[in-house]
Protein backbone atom coordinates (compact mmCIF):
# COMPACT_ATOMS: atom_id res chain seq x y z
CA UNK A 1 0.00 0.00 0.00
CA UNK A 2 1.52 3.41 -0.91
CA UNK A 3 0.95 5.78 2.21
CA UNK A 4 2.48 9.22 0.42
CA UNK A 5 4.03 10.36 -2.39
CA UNK A 6 6.93 13.35 -1.89
CA UNK A 7 7.61 14.99 -5.17
CA UNK A 8 7.49 17.70 -7.61
CA UNK A 9 4.70 19.35 -8.64
CA UNK A 10 4.59 19.20 -12.40
CA UNK A 11 0.95 19.95 -13.35
CA UNK A 12 -1.57 21.16 -10.74
CA UNK A 13 -5.38 21.75 -11.45
CA UNK A 14 -8.39 22.21 -9.31
CA UNK A 15 -9.72 18.57 -9.87
CA UNK A 16 -6.07 16.72 -10.91
CA UNK A 17 -2.65 16.60 -9.41
CA UNK A 18 0.45 15.16 -11.22
CA UNK A 19 2.88 14.69 -9.20
CA UNK A 20 6.74 13.07 -10.48
CA UNK A 21 9.03 11.26 -8.23
CA UNK A 22 12.08 9.40 -9.40
CA UNK A 23 10.69 9.81 -12.96
CA UNK A 24 7.27 8.67 -12.46
CA UNK A 25 4.81 11.27 -12.91
CA UNK A 26 1.77 9.97 -10.66
CA UNK A 27 -1.64 11.37 -11.98
CA UNK A 28 -3.95 11.78 -8.57
CA UNK A 29 -7.45 12.58 -8.24
CA UNK A 30 -7.74 15.84 -5.93
CA UNK A 31 -10.20 18.25 -3.82
CA UNK A 32 -10.54 21.47 -3.77
CA UNK A 33 -8.88 21.93 -0.30
CA UNK A 34 -6.02 20.06 -1.37
CA UNK A 35 -5.43 22.07 -4.49
CA UNK A 36 -5.93 24.92 -2.49
CA UNK A 37 -3.07 23.92 0.54
CA UNK A 38 -0.90 23.32 -2.87
CA UNK A 39 -1.39 25.81 -5.15
CA UNK A 40 1.56 27.76 -4.24
CA UNK A 41 4.10 24.99 -3.53
CA UNK A 42 6.42 23.31 -6.42
CA UNK A 43 6.90 20.51 -3.81
CA UNK A 44 5.11 18.21 -1.91
CA UNK A 45 4.38 15.18 0.21
CA UNK A 46 1.01 14.14 -1.05
CA UNK A 47 -1.11 11.22 1.33
CA UNK A 48 -2.50 8.86 -0.91
CA UNK A 49 -5.70 6.85 -1.11
CA UNK A 50 -5.69 4.19 -3.91
CA UNK A 51 -9.23 3.04 -4.81
CA UNK A 52 -9.37 -0.44 -6.96
CA UNK A 53 -12.79 -2.02 -8.16
CA UNK A 54 -12.52 -4.72 -10.92
CA UNK A 55 -12.07 -2.60 -13.94
CA UNK A 56 -10.85 0.87 -12.73
CA UNK A 57 -8.13 1.89 -10.09
CA UNK A 58 -7.52 5.51 -9.24
CA UNK A 59 -5.27 7.15 -6.87
CA UNK A 60 -6.58 9.95 -4.56
CA UNK A 61 -4.23 12.86 -3.39
CA UNK A 62 -4.56 14.43 -0.11
CA UNK A 63 -2.54 17.41 1.41
CA UNK A 64 -3.11 16.26 4.63
CA UNK A 65 -4.05 12.98 6.76
CA UNK A 66 -6.71 14.54 8.03
CA UNK A 67 -8.09 15.15 4.59
CA UNK A 68 -7.66 11.37 3.84
CA UNK A 69 -8.65 10.17 7.33
CA UNK A 70 -12.17 12.31 6.73
CA UNK A 71 -12.29 11.18 2.57
CA UNK A 72 -12.32 7.59 4.36
CA UNK A 73 -14.94 8.13 6.71
CA UNK A 74 -17.15 9.87 4.47
CA UNK A 75 -16.74 6.06 1.96
CA UNK A 76 -17.22 3.52 4.78
CA UNK A 77 -20.74 4.96 4.13
CA UNK A 78 -23.21 3.03 2.03
CA UNK A 79 -24.52 5.05 -0.85
CA UNK A 80 -21.38 7.39 -0.25
CA UNK A 81 -18.32 6.96 -2.83
CA UNK A 82 -15.62 8.39 -3.72
CA UNK A 83 -16.71 11.03 -6.08
CA UNK A 84 -19.37 12.09 -3.77
CA UNK A 85 -16.89 12.27 -1.02
CA UNK A 86 -14.57 14.09 -2.96
CA UNK A 87 -17.34 16.72 -3.72
CA UNK A 88 -17.77 16.75 -0.51
CA UNK A 89 -14.23 18.10 0.15
CA UNK A 90 -14.29 20.29 -2.36
CA UNK A 91 -17.74 21.98 -1.31
CA UNK A 92 -17.34 21.89 2.35
CA UNK A 93 -13.94 22.26 4.33
CA UNK A 94 -13.43 19.17 6.72
CA UNK A 95 -14.30 21.60 9.64
CA UNK A 96 -17.27 22.55 8.29
CA UNK A 97 -18.15 18.58 7.35
CA UNK A 98 -17.20 17.47 10.65
CA UNK A 99 -19.12 20.43 12.51
CA UNK A 100 -22.57 19.61 10.17
CA UNK A 101 -22.23 15.97 11.14
CA UNK A 102 -21.46 16.12 14.70
CA UNK A 103 -24.31 18.95 14.83
CA UNK A 104 -26.76 16.68 12.43
CA UNK A 105 -26.78 19.26 10.39
CA UNK A 106 -28.57 17.43 7.21
CA UNK A 107 -29.36 20.14 5.26
CA UNK A 108 -26.01 21.31 4.98
CA UNK A 109 -24.94 18.01 4.07
CA UNK A 110 -27.48 17.52 1.18
CA UNK A 111 -26.26 21.20 -0.04
CA UNK A 112 -23.66 19.36 -1.47
CA UNK A 113 -24.02 18.18 -5.19
CA UNK A 114 -25.49 14.01 -5.06
CA UNK A 115 -25.76 13.99 -1.42
CA UNK A 116 -29.77 13.51 -0.60
CA UNK A 117 -31.80 13.45 2.21
CA UNK A 118 -31.58 9.41 3.10
CA UNK A 119 -27.59 9.86 2.35
CA UNK A 120 -27.13 12.89 4.57
CA UNK A 121 -29.06 11.65 7.55
CA UNK A 122 -27.12 8.18 6.72
CA UNK A 123 -23.89 10.20 7.03
CA UNK A 124 -24.90 11.78 10.31
CA UNK A 125 -26.30 9.05 12.09
CA UNK A 126 -22.89 6.87 11.09
CA UNK A 127 -20.61 9.17 11.79
CA UNK A 128 -21.44 11.46 14.69
CA UNK A 129 -19.85 9.43 17.16
CA UNK A 130 -16.20 9.10 14.77
CA UNK A 131 -15.33 13.13 13.76
CA UNK A 132 -15.32 15.85 16.21
CA UNK A 133 -15.76 19.15 15.64
CA UNK A 134 -12.60 21.56 14.78
CA UNK A 135 -10.24 18.58 14.52
CA UNK A 136 -7.72 18.53 11.87
CA UNK A 137 -7.98 22.25 10.01
CA UNK A 138 -4.50 21.85 9.55
CA UNK A 139 -4.00 22.76 5.47
CA UNK A 140 -7.27 23.54 4.75
CA UNK A 141 -6.18 27.41 3.87
CA UNK A 142 -3.29 28.30 1.63
CA UNK A 143 -2.08 31.31 -0.22
CA UNK A 144 -3.82 30.84 -3.97
CA UNK A 145 -3.27 32.80 -6.87
CA UNK A 146 -5.89 35.88 -7.41
CA UNK A 147 -7.16 36.97 -10.74
CA UNK A 148 -10.06 39.15 -11.86
CA UNK A 149 -13.49 38.03 -11.87
CA UNK A 150 -13.51 38.42 -15.71
CA UNK A 151 -9.98 36.47 -15.90
CA UNK A 152 -10.51 33.83 -18.44
CA UNK A 153 -7.55 31.89 -17.39
CA UNK A 154 -9.20 31.76 -13.83
CA UNK A 155 -12.70 30.66 -16.03
CA UNK A 156 -11.15 28.29 -17.72
CA UNK A 157 -9.61 26.57 -15.42
CA UNK A 158 -13.00 26.33 -12.96
CA UNK A 159 -14.56 25.24 -16.05
CA UNK A 160 -12.40 22.58 -16.50
CA UNK A 161 -12.45 21.08 -12.79
CA UNK A 162 -16.36 21.44 -12.94
CA UNK A 163 -16.51 19.08 -16.23
CA UNK A 164 -13.72 16.34 -14.54
CA UNK A 165 -16.24 16.43 -11.47
CA UNK A 166 -18.83 15.45 -13.83
CA UNK A 167 -20.52 18.20 -14.62
CA UNK A 168 -21.50 19.51 -18.55
CA UNK A 169 -20.27 22.53 -20.29
CA UNK A 170 -23.54 23.93 -21.04
CA UNK A 171 -24.88 23.43 -17.53
CA UNK A 172 -21.21 25.39 -15.85
CA UNK A 173 -22.09 27.89 -18.52
CA UNK A 174 -25.80 28.89 -17.56
CA UNK A 175 -24.35 29.45 -14.01
CA UNK A 176 -21.11 31.03 -14.58
CA UNK A 177 -22.27 35.31 -14.80
CA UNK A 178 -24.32 34.83 -11.30
CA UNK A 179 -21.43 32.51 -9.92
CA UNK A 180 -18.80 35.51 -11.38
CA UNK A 181 -20.60 38.51 -9.53
CA UNK A 182 -20.22 36.21 -6.41
CA UNK A 183 -16.67 35.27 -6.18
CA UNK A 184 -15.56 38.70 -6.49
CA UNK A 185 -12.45 37.23 -4.93
CA UNK A 186 -11.96 36.18 -8.69
CA UNK A 187 -10.01 32.91 -6.99
CA UNK A 188 -10.21 29.86 -9.28
CA UNK A 189 -11.53 27.87 -6.19
CA UNK A 190 -14.06 30.67 -5.06
CA UNK A 191 -15.86 30.78 -8.45
CA UNK A 192 -15.80 26.72 -8.43
CA UNK A 193 -17.11 26.59 -4.42
CA UNK A 194 -19.73 29.58 -6.33
CA UNK A 195 -20.64 27.12 -8.91
CA UNK A 196 -21.24 23.81 -6.78
CA UNK A 197 -24.13 25.81 -4.55
CA UNK A 198 -25.82 26.64 -7.65
CA UNK A 199 -25.32 23.05 -10.55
Amino acid sequence: MIEYIKGQIVELTPAQLILENAGIGYNLLISLQTFEALQSRKEATVYIHHYLREEEELFFGFATRDERQLFRLLISVSGIGVSSARMMLSTLTADEIRAAIATGDVNRIKSVKGIGLKSAQRLVLELKDKVGKGEGSEGSAASAILFTPASSPAVDEATTALTMLGFSKANIAKVLPAVLKEATSGKVEDIIKAALKRL
